[in-house]
């Protein structure tokens, strides 16, 4: 099947359009794509550029690139849309119906979407994050009482990328704790973990999975060896019986879908919203 050009065009990040699009994407299995972002397109000279550019690799490829769009204003949406493509505009589709359903004109603003606008909530986001960098893989646990959630289990089953985008995403303190030697000897918690032991959830993955990650930071090592894999997977997941420690398997699961299956179970409240 021939490889599509995907064009995310924005007036700010490409953030917005990037997501949204990508979740469009994923419904044409087998269909490659190749997937470029254009930001910033704030001007008149930029939104011709990124038409040129467009049209370009149309004519190379022999198809139109499919083109997603979060442009605001509606001189650069304009000229975006004379370009040889499939033009999907979000903005376009939804702002028009929920203008007339709420009976007030929106603002067409650029950058509210991921602007500074709200500091409050952008100083939650840098903390909540900072957080997460000072209590990575268990180096400081003094902090725990601080924590909205301690994520538990072996080394690189997606503790730490969690942590980072609950904390980016929803303005949560998590920290994470990788069991080690210790714990694998004694199959009990550490004593900074039995104090916040309310707060932790477990992170578990299929042990052909992680030692195929681990093979790729350390192959040919006891830590990537099938039995030590299996070996720490079994006994983290006997710790979070023994504790009753709730748990999730991350093995087909991406970040996002870890993070919000956690803060549903938990009942975290989502400080921010993306």
């Amino acid at each position: 099947m021939d490889r599509r050009t995907v064009f995310f065009v924005s007036d700010q990040t490409g953030v917005t359009a990037e997501t949204m699009g990508h979740s469009l994407l994923t419904q044409f299995e087998g269909q490659p794509f190749r997937q470029v972002t254009l930001p910033f397109i704030s001007t008149v000279d930029k939104a011709e550029e990124a038409v040129r550019r467009i049209n370009a690799t149309g004519a190379a490829e022999g198809m139109r690139p499919v083109i997603f769009s979060t442009l605001v204003q509606e001189d650069m949406r304009e000229i975006i849309k004379r370009a040889n493509g499939l033009f999907l505009d979000f903005f376009d589709a939804f702002l028009g119906p929920l203008e007339q359903e709420l009976k007030v004109k929106s603002s067409r603003a650029q950058g509210r979407a991921h602007g500074m606008s709200d500091i409050g909530a952008y100083t939650l986001r840098i903390n909540a994050t900072n957080f997460a960098l000072a209590n990575d893989d268990g180096a400081v646990t003094r902090d725990y009482d601080r924590a909205d959630l301690v994520l538990v289990g072996v080394s690189r089953s997606g503790k730490t990328p969690t942590c980072l985008y609950m904390a980016l995403q929803y303005g949560i303190f998590a920290a994470n704790f990788p069991f080690a030697d210790e714990e694998f000897e004694t199959g009990a918690l550490p004593a900074s973990l039995a104090k916040v032991q309310r707060k932790l959830y477990g992170l578990t993955i299929a042990p052909e999975r992680l030692q195929q990650i681990r093979n790729e930071r350390r192959p040919n090592s006891k830590y990537s060896s099938s039995s030590q894999v299996e070996f720490e997977v079994r006994t983290a997941e006997a710790i979070f019986r023994r504790y009753d420690i709730p748990c999730i398997n991350t093995t087909e699961c991406s970040i996002e879908e870890i993070a919000s299956r956690i803060l549903d179970k938990t009942g975290l409240e989502r400080r921010l919203r993306p």
